[in-house]
């Protein structure tokens, strides 16, 4: 083959090299653009220490959601200033389905209305779904409530009204959602009593078998310890009696229809996030929480609901209109 023969062979094989080449490149970026979300690792915030049960219900979702979405999905710890900490990182990130939330209401509805200048709100957030729905327990020392004959609800009003602030009630903090449900209480049955906060819920409970404060709004967890008689329940909040404790009155059996407070536990995106994201992080979080280790590590705290995001919404935005109107009134505030 001659020179020339060898040069124009050489340059048409390049050329085809090359168009080969920028064929595969177009390929390739047309690939990469067809392909959805989630393309990276997915990041679910808690904004409470590790070993809590939003923190477990956070493992359990991220758990499912990986397997199901075929990408990482890790779990963050971000503790601190009763949830804000950590809700304020997602509020502020980006609404692209890769930082997600995993937190109880008292972080969504109460800490924008109590804190003076909060860094985020409510509307913030996009719902993706209500995980678990866990009532309150009105629990009495029991020593206490023998010495003072106290058996019911209208029993505690009655001695709260006729011994003005005797009567002292723990919760897990300021503007924690069973501080404000036993704000709520005392506006219904027209009563004073001490709030005497502590750093965490369980810890209130403690102070009521120790004797510290007279009674407390309790999650389930406390079940055991009523169970044992170190607590005396009274009733619960729901509108309807729970399996737990069949026996225990509903607050509105009680007399007291308005104390409806649940204490509830979610996902949630950044505002923005593009609804089909949601709605597929919705369907497969259900999906994620229907096995029998999610029901086994979640039921004793509550009931596993799944509630959509416009009726997640909807509870959102009615329960930040509900504790509006108690944190006004009583005028709980935080710096």
């Amino acid at each position: 083959m001659n020179t020339f023969s060898s040069r124009r062979s050489f340059l048409i094989a390049a050329a085809n090299v090359a168009g080969a080449s920028a064929f595969g490149l177009r390929s390739g970026v047309a690939s990469a653009q067809e392909k959805k979300w989630p393309v990276k690792l997915i990041r679910i915030i808690v904004p409470f220490p590790a070993g809590s049960i939003t923190d477990a219900m956070a493992r359990l979702l991220a758990n499912g959601l990986s397997k199901s979405l075929g990408q990482t999905v890790i779990v963050e710890n971000k503790g601190g200033a009763n949830g804000s900490i950590g809700a304020t990182e997602v509020a502020r990130a980006a609404p692209d389905g890769y930082t997600l939330l995993a937190t109880n209401s008292s972080s969504i509805t109460g800490n924008p209305l109590i804190y003076k200048s909060s860094p985020y709100k409510s509307t913030d957030f996009a719902p993706i779904a209500l995980v678990l729905d866990a009532p309150f327990i009105l629990n009495v020392n029991p020593d206490w409530a023998k010495t003072h004959s106290i058996n019911s609800v209208k029993d505690l009003v009655a001695f709260a009204r006729d011994h003005p602030s005797e009567l002292s009630y723990g919760s897990g903090g300021v503007g924690n959602l069973a501080h404000l449900a036993y704000a709520m209480l005392s506006n219904e049955g027209n009563f004073k009593a001490t709030h005497v906060p502590y750093k965490a819920a369980s810890q209130a409970s403690m102070a009521v078998i120790a004797g510290e404060v007279n009674t407390s709004f309790d999650t389930l967890a406390s079940v055991p310890q009523i169970r044992a008689g170190k607590l005396k329940a009274l009733a619960v909040t729901p509108t309807r009696r729970i399996s737990q404790m069949p026996d225990i009155p509903t607050m509105a059996e009680a007399g007291f229809p308005d104390i409806d407070v649940t204490f509830w536990l979610g996902l949630l995106a950044p505002a923005g996030t593009p609804p089909e994201i949601i709605d597929t992080l919705y369907k497969q979080a259900k999906q994620a929480m229907s096995v029998p280790a999610a029901n086994a590590a979640l039921s004793a705290q509550g009931t596993i609901v799944m509630t959509n995001p416009k009726d997640f919404a909807t509870r959102i935005a009615g329960e930040t209109k509900q504790l509006a109107e108690v944190i006004k009134r009583e005028n709980i505030k935080l710096d």
